[in-house]
């Protein structure tokens, strides 16, 4: 009863103070350059007046005065220089493109901007001003104010951008309108639209209808993870896609202009090309003899299946494309893609090495170069500007052409930055969104590492080791969403947001003045919009990291929030933690075989998912591990890994020929069995070792041999992903020290349905001594 009243008490004593400071913040995101918070309100009415000058302006204010039709039933009146108008648009020629002014008082508003950019950026910070319950679709009962404040702001960067992959995952027209509307709340600029892969053809071309009517389907594969999904066999229908027709993508493109935002459409050439080739088959090289159909996920060899460089009916083809793209985009790119293409088959076709013959490459990369550089040719003769990934490095660089740098953290796109092109940085390591943003025991199932929205919001594109020429090509950044392992809208905004604003933060605001805890408050702020919008987002920022190191016989348990604003509560008696659970300060020192359960708290509400972690007890948890290999420790850390070999609890070695490692008892015992855990993720090319030895010593200098495991092929290979324990039970023996040897199998073996030829890699989780 005591503990029920002193939470009664608390809540009741939070509640009022959460609701006093809702009432005087000012919270915004991305955060204004320049900021100065007043005293008391300006409140929207049905007499509300806002006054224009122009045309331009009008439209830009009708938008806004539309957002309060349905939740406060009724819509400010727009006038072309009306007088004693409560809100006014004033020109401003001394401003920058993109840049405006806003002055809120208690009596009116005054917005100054140079051009219609700037004036929409002020009405979206209106927008985020307002109480969240302007983007309901309900009548709300509110009050509709805005705080007093004084703002001057500007972006960093010009081009802000999110690339969205509707190829692998096809998003429905009402979906991305809702995502644009979305962007252009965080004042993002840019929507580049991937719109063909391996896995779909997502554009109408009327020129050639059977892109669409064969490249936007592939088979089926249920919720199969993408590494997983069998490429289509003989007799299986393909009827998972759809695709956009010309009409749609107008109705997209117009949407994003009135928002600010230019689309950019990216059809990806020569390779990620088994959607167009399914359609058009002829366009493959002529050595290429089998079926060529749209891949549901990695499809083993098929995706070394690219256009012919040596065939003229590939170029016909590709300015048809072109031709077609330029009556839909003003954009004044054209992303062509030039990523991972694997030349397998230009290095047999006659006809590509008859182009190399012709004109004078050495090099097969350079026919790729070759390739780049007539559809650039093309591209440039109508106006527009080539844009690529920066595979463009690879060979002759594109005259004029724009480079995205996404290998690991985007430093080939410096290699363009050396002959005098523009770049944007789209680092993989850290502006992929397709990689897990928070702890992955949490989240949907994916691939790679992590890109938490903190490591999003801490990137600093311009680093100290540039050339100073460099920085004045840096257009901007770009967050990339690829769709691999998603299903639906849902999946994908889920995977954006609230990421993306993170990225929003890096594109606005000037070097050196980001602030995490103010970034937090404007990030809760924009988040209350999503919601009232009906926007799925992730909550991944408020779970537990863990990290537990074995330490003298104990276990070290470390937990980590992204969130500074929270407290972490946790138990050791298995019970929920709840808002009167100890709060975690330091790291903790716990016995093996402890239960803790840990999550984040706000006030007295719970934020975050439970993390449970069941510490094994045996006599190898908590002892050292004698290895060259600096994660070795996670073998004896008492915490089994999931089944995604990029959790942090699994232990690999870059050298897969052999590894070895030894554990500590750090005292003679009598040990009669060990067992250590192995992933196996075949997807991901994780597999077995081809064998594994256990040698036990009292002295770390003689070793005996109790039990060795021979695998074979079958048994290596083996589809599917999950867990073998691998138990070694000999005599009873005494011994302080146990060593574990590892020979690795190589790379995947040709007959390796997803991953032929790369290497197979082994991962170990606990070792367990009895």
């Amino acid at each position: 009863m005591n503990r029920l009243f002193l939470w009664c008490l608390l809540s009741a004593f939070i509640f009022v103070a959460d609701n006093v400071r809702a009432q005087h913040q000012v919270n915004l995101v991305p955060a204004p350059v320049q900021m100065e918070k007043g005293i008391g309100f300006f409140q929207f009415t049905e007499e509300t007046v806002i006054s224009v000058e122009n045309e331009e302006q009008e439209s830009l204010a009708a938008d806004f005065a539309d957002l309060f039709t349905v939740p406060a039933g009724f819509t400010p009146h727009v006038e072309r220089g009306a007088a004693n108008a409560a809100v006014s648009l004033v020109t401003d020629r001394t401003l920058k493109k993109e840049a405006y002014r806003l002055e809120v008082t208690e009596k009116g508003i005054r917005v100054y901007a140079s051009e219609p950019s700037g004036f929409f950026y002020a009405f979206q910070t209106l927008r985020l001003l307002l109480p969240a319950d302007i983007e309901s679709s309900t009548l709300a009962n509110q009050e509709w104010k805005v705080p007093v404040v004084e703002i001057k702001d500007e972006p960093r960067f010009g081009y802000r951008s999110m690339m969205l992959d509707v190829a692998r995952c096809f998003i429905p027209k009402e979906e991305i309108l809702r995502i644009v509307d979305c962007m252009a709340m965080l004042k993002l600029n840019t929507l580049h639209l991937h719109l063909s892969d391996d896995t779909g053809w997502r554009l109408e071309i009327k020129k050639y209808p059977r892109l669409t009517q064969v490249g936007a389907w592939r088979v089926d594969r249920g919720n199969q993870p993408f590494y997983d999904r069998r490429n289509q066999q003989e007799g299986e229908k393909a009827t998972w896609g759809g695709f956009y027709t010309q009409d749609d993508m107008a109705e997209i493109v117009a949407y994003a202009m009135d928002r600010r935002i230019t689309v950019i459409p990216e059809i990806d050439v020569p390779a990620h090309s088994c959607a167009a080739l399914a359609a058009y088959p002829e366009l493959a090289c002529p050595v290429v003899k089998d079926k060529i159909s749209v891949l549901p996920g990695l499809g083993g060899r098929n995706p070394e299946m690219i256009y012919c460089a040596g065939n003229e009916k590939v170029f016909a083809f590709l300015q048809d494309v072109i031709d077609e793209l330029l009556q839909i985009f003003p954009s004044p790119y054209i992303n062509m893609g030039g990523d991972e293409a694997t030349k397998t088959y230009w290095k047999v076709c006659p006809l590509c090495q008859k182009r190399m013959q012709e004109e004078h490459l050495e090099e097969v990369e350079d026919l790729q170069g070759y390739f780049m550089g007539r559809l650039n040719d093309y591209i440039r003769s109508k106006g527009r500007i080539l844009m690529g990934w920066d595979e463009l490095t690879n060979s002759r660089l594109p005259e004029g052409a724009v480079v995205l740098g996404w290998q690991g953290l985007g430093n080939a796109a410096l290699k363009a930055a050396d002959k005098g092109l523009d770049f944007v940085m789209t680092p993989a390591r850290i502006l992929y969104l397709i990689r897990y943003q928070g702890p992955q025991w949490f989240e949907p199932l994916t691939y790679f590492g992590n890109n938490t929205m903190r490591g999003v919001y801490d990137y600093e594109p311009v680093q100290a080791d540039w050339k100073p020429e460099y920085e004045k090509h840096l257009l901007g950044v770009q967050a990339s969403m690829w769709t691999e392992f998603c299903y639906n809208a849902t999946d994908v905004t889920y995977m954006i947001f609230p990421r993306l604003a993170a990225l929003a933060e890096v594109a606005w605001s000037p070097k050196g003045t980001k602030n995490w805890e103010h970034f937090q408050k404007g990030l809760d702020n924009y988040l209350a919009h999503l919601e009232k919008k009906g926007v799925t987002y992730a909550r991944s920022m408020y779970n537990i990291q863990h990290t537990v190191i074995p330490e003298n016989g104990k276990l070290k348990v470390q937990l980590e929030c992204e969130r500074t604003d929270v407290k972490i509560r946790y138990t050791l008696d298995g019970r929920e933690p709840d808002m009167l659970s100890s709060v975690y300060a330091e790291p903790l020192s716990l016995e093996k075989g402890t239960t803790l359960r840990c999550a984040s708290f706000i006030g007295n509400s719970r934020k975050g998912e439970i993390l449970t972690l069941s510490l094994s007890e045996n006599k190898a948890t908590g002892k050292p591990v004698l290895s060259d290999n600096a994660k070795t420790f996670l073998l004896t850390n008492g915490v089994r890994g999931s089944l995604r070999q990029s959790d942090f609890e699994w232990c690999t070695w870059d050298n897969l020929s052999s590894s070895t490692f030894t554990v500590d008892l750090q005292a003679t015992e009598s040990v009669h069995k060990v067992v250590l855990g192995c992933l196996t993720n075949y997807g991901m090319a994780v597999h077995k070792p081809k064998m594994l030895k256990v040698e036990i010593s009292k002295d770390n200098r003689t070793f005996i041999p109790v039990g060795q495991r021979d695998f074979s092929e079958k048994e290596i290979f083996k589809e599917g992903n999950y867990v073998d324990d691998i138990i070694f039970i000999f005599e009873p023996q005494n011994a302080r020290y146990i060593r574990v040897i590892a020979e690795g199998f190589g790379a995947c073996p040709p007959y390796h349905y997803m991953r032929p030829g790369q290497p197979a890699r082994y991962y170990f989780d606990e070792i367990q001594v009895e």
